[in-house]
C-alpha cells in the first residue's frame, strides 16, 4: 500500500498543518457509513488511546488503570475538534478504485476459500463407511461430525464477522486457512470419534469466516452495479463445493487403500496450497481500516493527533469494541426485517440441503442400488445446478443492470421470486419420482432444480444483503449464517430417522410443503423492501451515504 506523503508548514505552535494525497474534513463533513449507529461520538477516544495496542487495552481493563492524558504534555497542541482523514476521489488505496486485475485476483481467491470449506462439509460424508469399520461407531454417530461442522459455521461468525470489519478481513483470511489445515490434520489422525467430532466443530469455525467473510470483501471492493457476477462466482463456489465434495471423496472411498483417511489429506494438500497464495494475493480491503493506518502515519510524521479516521472514534475501549463486535449479528437479525426474513428462508432451505448431503447416498443406494462411487457422482448434480444458475443470472444482472435507476437493491430480487416457487417443485419432483420403477434420471433431475433454486435465493441473499447493508454486510450475513447453519446443524440429526418413518417420498413432500410458505417472502421484499429499509437504523446510513 503506497503511504500517504506528509508534510508539514506553518506556525507550528498552532500545529497548523497541510496533509498531500488525502482529503481531509470535519466531523460535519464525513459520511462514513461503516461506524456502527449505537454508538454516539462522546466515546472518542482521548489522544493516549489512539495507538494504543489490543495488549495495553486488555491490560488496562484487567487492572482498571487509567493513562494520564497526554494533552499539552509537550505544550504542542491542545485538544480540539479532531480532523478527519480521508480517500480524495480516484484514490488507488481506496479498495472500491484497485485495479480490476487486483480486485479479480483478491475476489477469485476468496471464492477458492469458500470452496475449499464447502467441499469439507459434504466430503465428510462419503468417508462413512469406512469411519464406521475403523473407529468402530454407528453412523449417526458419525453424522454427528456433519452437524458439528455447522455448527461451528454457524455460531463463529457471529464474532469473527464483525472482528473483520473493526480490525480487518487479512488477518482473518490467513488465521483461517492455518486452523482449517490443522483440523485437516487432526481428522486424519484421529483414533477415536471424539478426536473426530472436536476437530469438526473447529474445522467449521475456522471455515465460517470463508463464507461470511468473502460476502463482506465482494462488497468491499465492488460497486452494486458490478457485484453481480462476482457475487455469482462465490453462489457457484458455496453451493457447487458441496457438491464437489462428495464427488471426488466417492472415488476416494471407493479405494481400500485410501478410504476416509485420504479425503481429509487430499483436502489438506488443497488448503496448503490456498495458504501459501494467501500472503502474494490476499490485500486488505476494509477502507475504514486503511484509513486509519493512513492516519496513523499521519500522526507519527507531524505529530499532530487530531488526524484520525472517523473509526477510531468508535474505538474507545476493548468492552465496547468486544459488545459491539459480537452482538451486532445477532441485532441486525433480530431487528431488521430484511435480514430477519431472509435468514429464515435461506435458513429452511439449507435444511433441506444438509439432508440431501445426508440422504442422497441412502437413497441411491437403496432405490437403485448405486455403489459409493456412483453415489459420489450423483452429487455433480449439484454443481450443474449450481452451473445452471450461475448461467441464468447473467439475464437477472441484465434485469438489474435495467432496473436498478428505479428499484434500487430489490432489483436483484426478480430470479428470486422464481426460485421461491421452484423450491417446492423441486422437492415434490425428487419425492415422487424416487423409485425403482421410474429411472434415476428423474429424481436427479428433481435435486437439480432444487438446487438452482437454492442457488439463485442463496446468491440473493448475499448480493442484496451485500447492497442493503454496505460496510455492515458481513455482519448481517453472519446474522443468517447463524440461522442457516443452526438448521444445517440439526436437520442431519434426525435425517435417517424421518426417512425410515415418512419413507423417502412422504418425508421430501412434506419439506415441499412448507417451503411452499414462504413463497410470499421474496415477493413481500420486492415490492415493500424499500419502505422497510427505510425505518433500518443500520441500512438507513447506507442509502444516505450513497445519496
Amino acid at each position: 500500500m503506497n503511504e500517504a506523503e506528509v508534510r508539514e508548514f506553518g506556525d507550528s505552535s498552532t500545529g497548523t498543518v497541510a496533509v498531500q494525497d488525502v482529503a481531509l474534513k470535519s466531523v460535519e463533513d464525513v459520511r462514513e457509513p461503516g461506524l456502527d449507529p449505537r454508538i454516539s461520538i462522546s466515546s472518542r477516544p482521548n489522544e493516549d488511546e489512539l495507538d494504543e495496542s489490543i495488549a495495553h487495552k486488555i491490560g488496562r481493563l484487567v487492572h482498571g488503570s487509567k493513562q494520564q492524558s497526554s494533552v499539552d504534555k509537550e505544550g504542542q497542541f491542545e485538544e480540539s475538534e479532531p480532523i478527519y482523514v480521508d480517500f480524495e476521489d480516484g484514490d488507488i488505496r481506496n479498495p472500491v478504485n484497485f485495479p480490476r486485475s487486483k480486485k479479480w485476483a483478491i475476489t477469485l481467491l476468496s471464492c477458492f476459500s469458500t470452496l475449499i470449506a464447502a467441499s469439507t462439509a459434504g466430503a465428510y460424508n462419503l468417508g462413512f463407511t469406512s469411519m464406521t469399520h475403523d473407529l468402530n461407531i454407528t453412523s449417526f454417530q458419525a453424522t454427528i461430525g456433519l452437524s458439528l461442522y455447522a455448527l461451528g459455521f454457524g455460531i463463529v461468525p457471529l464474532v469473527t464477522a464483525s472482528f473483520s470489519e473493526e480490525i480487518g478481513r487479512q488477518p482473518l483470511y490467513v488465521v483461517s486457512a492455518v486452523g482449517v489445515l490443522f483440523m485437516y490434520l487432526m481428522i486424519a489422525l484421529a483414533q477415536n470419534l471424539q478426536t473426530v467430532l472436536v476437530a469438526r466443530f473447529i474445522q467449521g469455525a475456522f471455515g465460517s469466516t470463508w463464507a461470511t467473510m468473502v460476502g463482506g470483501t465482494i462488497a468491499d471492493i465492488w460497486t452494486p452495479q458490478e457485484r453481480g457476477l462476482p457475487m455469482c462466482i462465490f453462489a457457484v463456489a458455496a453451493l457447487g463445493g458441496t457438491g464437489w465434495g462428495p464427488l471426488f471423496a466417492g472415488w476416494i472411498e471407493m479405494n481400500p487403500k485410501l478410504q476416509w483417511r485420504w479425503i481429509q489429506w487430499v483436502q489438506l494438500i488443497v488448503c496448503a496450497v490456498y495458504l501459501i497464495m494467501v500472503p502474494f494475493i490476499m490485500r486488505e480491503t476494509r477502507s475504514s481500516i486503511i484509513l486509519r493506518r493512513l492516519a496513523k502515519r499521519i500522526r507519527k510524521e507531524t505529530g499532530d493527533n487530531r488526524y484520525r479516521a472517523r473509526i477510531e472514534d468508535q474505538r474507545v475501549g476493548l468492552l465496547t469494541l468486544i459488545y459491539v463486535a459480537c452482538t451486532r449479528p445477532i441485532h441486525l437479525m433480530f431487528t431488521e426485517p430484511v435480514v430477519a426474513s431472509f435468514s429464515l428462508w435461506i435458513g429452511f432451505a439449507w435444511g433441506i440441503l444438509y439432508c440431501m448431503v445426508e440422504s442422497i447416498s441412502a437413497v441411491f443406494r437403496d432405490t437403485y442400488h448405486f455403489d459409493v462411487g456412483q453415489r459420489g457422482s450423483i452429487y455433480v448434480t449439484m454443481i450443474i445446478g449450481s452451473l445452471i444458475g450461475f448461467c441464468t443470472n447473467f439475464l437477472q444482472e441484465r434485469l438489474y443492470q435495467r432496473n436498478f435507476s428505479n428499484r434500487g437493491p430489490e432489483a436483484r430480487l426478480y430470479f428470486a421470486c422464481i426460485a421461491a416457487i421452484a423450491v417446492p417443485a423441486g422437492m415434490f419432483i425428487y419425492a415422487w419420482t424416487a423409485s425403482p420403477s421410474v429411472p434415476w434420471i428423474a429424481p436427479a433431475t428433481g435435486i437439480t432444480l432444487f438446487i438452482w433454486a437454492v442457488f439463485i435465493i442463496y446468491l440473493a441473499v448475499f448480493t442484496y444483503l451485500a447492497d442493503c447493508y454496505g460496510p455492515f454486510a458481513s455482519s448481517a450475513l453472519a446474522g443468517q449464517s447463524l440461522c442457516r447453519n443452526l438448521m444445517a446443524t440439526a436437520f442431519p440429526l434426525f435425517t435417517e430417522q424421518m426417512f425410515n418413518k415418512l419413507s423417502y417420498k412422504w418425508a421430501n413432500t412434506m419439506f415441499g410443503c412448507i417451503s411452499l410458505l414462504m413463497i410470499p417472502i421474496p415477493l413481500i421484499l420486492f415490492f415493500y423492501g424499500p419502505k422497510i429499509r427505510s425505518r433500518s437504523r443500520f441500512s438507513r446510513m447506507v442509502m444516505d451515504s450513497q445519496r
